[in-house]
């Protein structure tokens, strides 16, 4: 049977859920004396079949046949992309070390191959990643960079300003003089860049390197944390301490960037309960209380000087059943506020010498705690996804907490009950009214805005979460909270693609940030 063909059947039948597209890939399978068609395969001639005889398309039956859906279930598409290797000032036993490959990445992790394919080049990798997710029927209006490839903050100046500016260029489709230029195409591009992501350790965040990641369009910095604990980092010989954690955390806050967390349970001389009473400091204590986490339980890899204790059996991995209960109990204890980015490192299973294999493990572990009927507060396991109901009014919640000696506040738009979370918005007052960028002095900040839900086409109102309005009801009643505040303006550290939003209230840029005097 012609593609065609099949594509006529496919949009006779549309199929509605993932059984009945199975039920019709068999139809067709046993018609045509073949195996069961991909559904990317099925999704690719169905867009050039709908382009070509001018058909409107079914968005229900895009996302249906969508491969690698949680790529933008959060309201956003993010593209990954690998500096290239470079010397790491870091000693860590944990960390795998390969020729030709960033430290503490193998070469068989995806992102790293798809970089090795590109030598490298953030353009080629960004433009790759692109039209991979427009094949596969991602919207590409709102896209997320995240750089990784390890410490940031040590590669040179020269090297990150082409860098990201060659991400810039990658979706802009078009290339520009210089970062300046490429930005300003940004802000009405086709991919529009919303947030940018860099790795970086604790120790290399001081005020200069603030200024450099507001100048590149970094809107979140990840920090290589670990854990809190002095006598295990120096074990670990991580290189710093628990003061650099707490000084780049609240230098990040004051200039608003949101503050992600690499924390890495099983560590060398921590234990069980040394790992619990981690993430119980790391939100009860006001000098760290991150955003967000990627846990990266501690794993074996033959590439890490650890594998030498390993062998010596002077070092042991938690069971499976361990490591479940564990973030179990850390899924329990994670306030509103925070979202936890991954729960394991994306380690191919071969490379794992000791440590856990379970491909799905957060997958088993949010299945434990709803057959369970555990209270679990983080936003990831509350985000709308797919589920948004047009008869649900959201209700707005506020959370206030101390951190890093400001203050925070977390809007919401949740469901009565705070099971689901369609929108939120993040707002500091900072440790002080005076900042050494000035464009903040006497400002309160919003270091984040984001409404969950499949991210739709900019304009487009369709049944999901996002643009519904919620986003700015929490930008009013977050301009509301600093006037009662005694702050005359509020600044927005905005991803360069949404500077046209921040636009349409009156918001200004000054330096790196949209600024509103109130």
């Amino acid at each position: 049977m012609k593609s065609d063909l099949i594509i006529k059947e496919l949009i006779k039948n549309s199929p509605k859920t993932k059984k009945e597209l199975n039920i019709f890939k068999k139809q067709i399978a046993i018609q045509t004396h073949s195996s069961f068609l991909p559904s990317r395969k099925l999704l690719k001639d169905y867009l050039e079949y709908t382009t070509k005889h001018k058909l409107t398309k079914d968005k229900d039956l895009i996302n249906l046949l969508k491969t690698g859906n949680v790529r933008s279930i959060s309201g956003v598409t993010v593209i990954t992309v690998s500096t290239k290797p470079y010397k790491c000032p870091g000693e860590c036993i944990y960390c795998p070390q390969q020729k030709d490959i960033p430290k503490s990445y193998l070469d068989n992790e995806p992102a790293i191959m798809r970089a090795q394919r590109n030598n490298f080049s953030a353009y080629k990798q960004t433009k790759e990643r692109l039209n991979t997710l427009i094949q596969n029927g991602h919207e590409t209006d709102k896209i997320e960079i995240i750089v990784v490839g390890g410490t940031w903050s040590y590669l040179p100046k020269k090297y990150q300003t082409k860098f990201i500016k060659q991400c810039f260029d990658a979706c802009n489709q078009k290339l520009s003089i210089n970062l300046k230029h490429a930005q300003k195409l940004n802000e009405s591009a086709k991919h529009r860049i919303v947030g940018l992501t860099i790795e970086t350790r604790p120790d290399y965040i001081d005020q200069k390197e603030i200024i450099q990641l507001r100048k590149l369009g970094v809107t979140r910095v990840e920090i290589g944390v670990q854990t809190i604990y002095d006598e295990i980092l120096e074990f670990n010989k991580r290189g710093h301490l628990k003061k650099e954690t707490i000084k780049a955390t609240q230098l990040l806050k004051d200039a608003g960037f949101k503050v992600c967390y690499h924390i890495m349970p099983n560590l060398p001389k921590s234990n069980f309960q040394t790992d619990i009473q981690l993430i119980k400091d790391l939100f009860n204590k006001q000098e760290y209380q991150p955003d967000m986490l990627k846990i990266y339980p501690c794993m074996v890899l033959k590439e890490a000087p650890l594998y030498d204790l390993y062998v010596k059996n002077q070092y042991q991995s938690y069971t499976d059943k361990e490591l479940i209960d564990l973030l179990t109990q850390y899924l329990q204890i994670i306030p509103y506020y925070c979202r936890i980015q991954r729960m394991i490192r994306d380690i191919p299973t071969p490379s794992i010498i000791s440590g856990s294999k379970i491909s799905n493990l957060r997958e088993v572990i949010e299945n434990k705690s709803k057959q369970e009927k555990l209270n679990i507060k983080e936003i990831r396991y509350r985000e709308v996804k797919d589920n948004f109901q047009e008869n649900e009014i959201p209700q707005m919640f506020i959370e206030k907490y101390s951190a890093s000696n400001g203050t925070e506040y977390f809007l919401s738009f949740e469901n009565k009950n705070r099971t689901i979370i369609y929108s939120i918005l993040r707002l500091r007052l900072p440790s002080s009214k005076t900042h050494f960028l000035k464009e903040l002095n006497n400002s309160a900040i919003i270091r984040e805005v984001h409404t969950y839900g499949r991210a739709i086409e900019l304009h487009k109102k369709t049944l999901s979460a996002q643009h519904k309005g919620l986003g700015s009801k929490l930008l009013n009643k977050a301009e509301q909270i600093a006037k009662e505040n005694q702050y005359n303006k509020i600044a927005v550290i905005s991803g360069v693609g949404v500077r046209s939003y921040y636009r349409k209230f009156n918001y200004t840029l000054e330096g790196t940030y949209m600024v509103k005097n109130i």
